[in-house]
């Protein structure tokens, strides 16, 4: 399996914001629809960087009382790493792994078509694992 498989399996709906946008806006549009990470774009919209929930945090503690004047573009991760939609599951999980997020953005012809988090992956390698324990149940009591 890849992640254009596990893209495939669900209604990919890629949430942004603006890097002009403010933190708390991010906040509330993340909040609104219930992610852990949102893309950020520019005005004229390149994929500029990526904001996590921890991203959102750890500004929020070294800048108390500021999210509503901060711009999300202060906050958010720029060294994007991406995966393409051909990579397995393996790839994508190592490459969380190794360098410790949780949401990694998948990119076709330099544009975003998704998200996918270690959920997505776990999920995903679970339904994989599943199925070849059921195989090998019916052929051992075969």
């Amino acid at each position: 399996m890849n992640l254009e498989e596990i893209l495939q399996s669900r209604p990919v709906d890629l949430i942004y914001v603006r890097a002009s946008d403010t933190v708390l806006k991010a906040m509330q549009t993340m909040c609104k629809h219930r992610v852990g990470s949102i893309l950020v774009e520019s005005d004229d919209g390149r994929l500029l960087g990526i904001a996590t929930e921890r991203d959102i945090l750890r500004y929020c503690t070294a800048n108390q009382g500021i999210i509503e004047r901060s711009l999300i573009d202060e906050v958010m991760t720029r060294d994007l790493i991406v995966a393409s939609p051909d990579y397995s599951l393996d790839e994508a999980m190592s490459l969380m792994t190794e360098h410790r997020f949780r949401h990694l953005p998948v990119m076709r012809g330099g544009k975003a078509i998704g998200l996918i988090s270690i959920g997505d992956l776990v999920k995903a390698k679970l339904r994989d694992v599943s199925v070849e324990v059921k195989y090998l149940r019916d052929y051992i009591s075969t």
